[in-house]
């Protein structure tokens, strides 16, 4: 099969590979589509599991299952599917608390081991998704990062009426700001340095979009100077997070949701978060029911996955496609078709 090999930061091989052989409990699938997370960008820098490297990354996976391996069921050649890339033992503490990120054996496909920027990726059965043929595999696509701002959502106990705000109007931070719209909070106060950004963080549903100058007295203004009730930070920059302290209101919650570098840290006011009851929470991908879920909105469109679509670049061309992303931040998800 034809891959793309990450052999080192920065550089991609395409190559001709083995195909994967699905073992026992594993579904073949041959893929549509696989997207380019922030994730995928930190590992093709150089910022994150370059241990791992020469490797085939993705994890934004959709395709149709092309056979299985001894013991399973439940599935038929064709059907389209999408991939929950974490893979945990199944049976320890943490994975029977869906805290599957946790577990001392987990494996992330495209991440820790080959993935989906080639033609065929192998799976656990359990974490192969039927999907509808209905739905558009450029929709499909979108079905994992969705579920990790599902499970973002879930920990910051999200509700209607809440006030929120985003820092950061990225791919990741306008589907925060389209599912939080979808949960019935508002205001939603979205930011970010870009203009182009920030129209399309207004157009995916929040309320205000602001510079980072800009941010604190948006917030406080639309809260009645009360502060937020929830904050996102979506970009992993240590000014940032602390930028984002200063915007909850008490009692308010962070989502520590930004992927910064290994060894930063946030100076906490101790004292403050105690008697203001504040809280922090950290979250970074979507698993087990926050993939369905997350499934479940893009089919019945709760959340509008056109903003995400329309960068297209084949398999062959994934060099330029990366390259070219600092180029292109009016495109918020750049997808690799095989």
């Amino acid at each position: 099969m034809k891959a793309a090999v990450l052999v080192e930061p920065g550089r991609f091989e395409l190559r001709e590979t083995a195909r994967p052989d699905p073992g026992p409990g594993e579904v073949m699938i041959k893929v549509d589509r696989a997207g380019i997370c922030g994730t995928d960008i930190h590992i093709f820098n150089g910022r994150y599991a370059a241990e791992n490297l020469p490797m085939i990354p993705g994890h934004e996976v959709t395709g149709r299952v092309d056979g299985w391996g001894a013991g399973v069921t439940g599935f038929s050649e064709g059907r389209r599917v999408v991939l929950d890339p974490n893979i945990g033992c199944g049976l320890c503490y943490w994975c029977l608390r869906n805290e599957i990120l946790n577990c001392p054996d987990m494996r992330q496909i495209g991440i820790t081991m080959d993935g989906g920027f080639a033609e065929y990726v192998a799976a656990p059965a359990r974490l192969v998704i039927p999907a509808p043929d209905e739905t558009p595999a450029e929709t499909l696509v979108l079905a994992e990062p969705l579920a990790c701002v599902v499970r973002a959502a879930r920990k910051a106990r999200a509700t209607f009426g809440q006030s929120v705000a985003i820092i950061g109007a990225g791919p990741i931070g306008n589907l925060h700001a389209q599912l939080m719209r979808t949960i019935g909070a508002a205001p939603i106060i979205v930011s970010d340095i870009g203009a182009d950004r920030r129209d399309k963080a207004l157009a995916c549903g929040a309320d205000i979009a602001a510079s980072p100058e800009e941010l604190p007295e948006a917030v406080f203004r639309a809260t009645d100077g009360r502060g937020a009730d929830i904050v996102i930070e979506s970009v992993g920059r240590p000014e940032l997070y602390a930028q984002a302290l200063g915007l909850m209101r008490k009692g308010g919650h962070l989502a520590v949701f930004g992927l910064a570098d290994a060894g930063e840290s946030l100076n906490i006011d101790i004292l403050r978060t105690i008697l203001e009851e504040n809280s922090l929470k950290g979250s970074v991908a979507g698993m087990g029911p926050d993939m369905r879920d997350a499934l479940t909105l893009l089919v019945h469109g709760r959340v509008d996955a056109s903003p995400f679509t329309g960068a297209d670049y084949p398999l062959s061309d994934i060099q330029d496609a990366f390259d070219s992303l600092p180029g292109r931040p009016g495109d918020l998800k750049t997808q690799i078709v095989m």
